[in-house]
């Protein structure tokens, strides 16, 4: 077994490692704390390919295998969350099902916009109403001649503003349950979908996460991802490709907590010396180590399932909660080695915890992601 990166994937890490250093390093704490969407700096990661990481050379895009992929978002996610989060919803989320699931006119019309950074797409799942159970959703699409009339709403949409198209599943025939479920891919600017307001959160500030209303707003059959019925399973594509999105930016909040402890931990003195000198400091960020070593394999394993063509669900579950739980563990311990400093907004770690928190939670909660895993170890029997 060979644990090392391959040239072109060390490549790829590296220059997300100088984007983020460079770019997005002398900003973020500004952007945070202003809720300022990264505008200038995600037209750069566009022009530097960035978004057509998953897309095939073939149809537009860079075409990077999963491992290289993870490994960037991580280091775009050890300086930035709320930058990586923007890259890995367009990539994960959006492009991919389309590479998976989309025709020839939607790769033509709106994956080729997408591969080259000319749109941004976002994921329009989650309702008011239907969180962990996307069976539950509500909104509708019924036919008419070769249209779609969809109405409804959807929240928690990341880009939802920002961005050029969604992904958009809806239910088609209320009959058949899950497979009465299709997706869509709709411009942002089609008559009848309305933008809602800006939720005010506790991490990733500098996203926009926003609601959607759809009222009467038609969309050619064109639009329809897949078959129709398919929206679900693709759903379940994008969030399993999600989730090692979200594990690759927990692994590079980790990263980041234990690179601020360090550096902290050699400055900081107590009773005359540097208070990394002493065993209870070094126990704590032994802990941290062992955990993101931990993380980092399983992410990267998952991915490399994925590269492989093999099913990867339960990898990509396992790597999400594994990894999210690190992320928070990792910050809530830089900010006890911290102390008092670590609770105030002059040092990075308690940003580092709002934005940690997150991870537990979207792409599918932890708790679901455990019943996920747990489904799968039956389902091998």
């Amino acid at each position: 077994m060979d644990f090392r990166l391959t040239e072109e994937q060390e490549m790829v890490r590296q220059m997300a490692r100088d984007f983020a250093e460079k770019e997005l390093a002398p900003g973020v704490a500004e952007r945070d704390e202003k809720c300022e969407y990264p505008r200038e700096e995600v037209k750069k990661l566009a022009e530097l390919g960035f978004f057509g990481m998953v897309i095939p050379e073939e149809l537009g895009g860079a075409g990077f295998d999963t491992v290289a992929y993870v490994a960037a978002l991580e280091e775009l996610a050890r300086i930035d969350a709320s930058t990586e989060i923007i890259i890995s919803v367009h990539n994960s989320l959006v492009s991919y099902p389309l590479v998976k699931f989309g025709s020839d006119y939607i790769k033509q019309e709106f994956l080729s916009k997408l591969a080259s950074g000319e749109w941004l797409g976002a994921f329009a799942l989650t309702e008011p109403g239907s969180g962990s159970d996307a069976g539950a959703m509500k909104t509708r699409a019924v036919r008419d001649g070769d249209d779609w009339i969809l109405n409804g709403s959807k929240n928690f949409i990341t880009s939802g503003e920002n961005c050029d198209c969604y992904l958009l599943m809806a239910v088609t025939d209320p009959q058949q349950g899950t497979k009465g479920t299709s997706a869509f891919v709709i411009p942002k600017n089609t008559p009848g979908i309305i933008p809602g307001k800006h939720e005010e959160k506790m991490g990733i500030r500098a996203t926009d996460t926003i609601s959607l209303t759809l009222q009467d707003a038609r969309i050619s059959d064109k639009n329809l991802v897949g078959k129709h019925g398919d929206g679900f399973k693709i759903a379940l594509t994008a969030l399993d490709s999600g989730r090692l999105g979200v594990a690759a930016q927990a692994v590079g909040i980790a990263q980041a907590c234990i690179e601020e402890s360090i550096k902290y931990s050699q400055e900081r003195h107590q009773f005359g010396k540097p208070i990394g000198s002493f065993q209870a400091i070094r126990n704590k960020l032994a802990d941290m180590t062992m955990k993101l070593n931990a993380s980092r394999w399983l992410l990267y394993h998952a991915a490399w399932k994925k590269d492989q063509g093999e099913r990867y669900t339960q990898q990509a579950a396992m790597a999400k909660v594994f990894c999210s739980e690190t992320a928070t563990f990792c910050a809530l311990e830089a900010i006890q080695i911290h102390g008092g400093y670590g609770y105030v907004k002059e040092y990075p770690v308690e940003r580092f915890l709002r934005d940690a928190k997150i991870t537990e939670i979207y792409e599918g909660t932890n708790e679901v992601q455990r019943i996920v895993i747990g489904r799968a170890l039956f389902d091998e029997m």
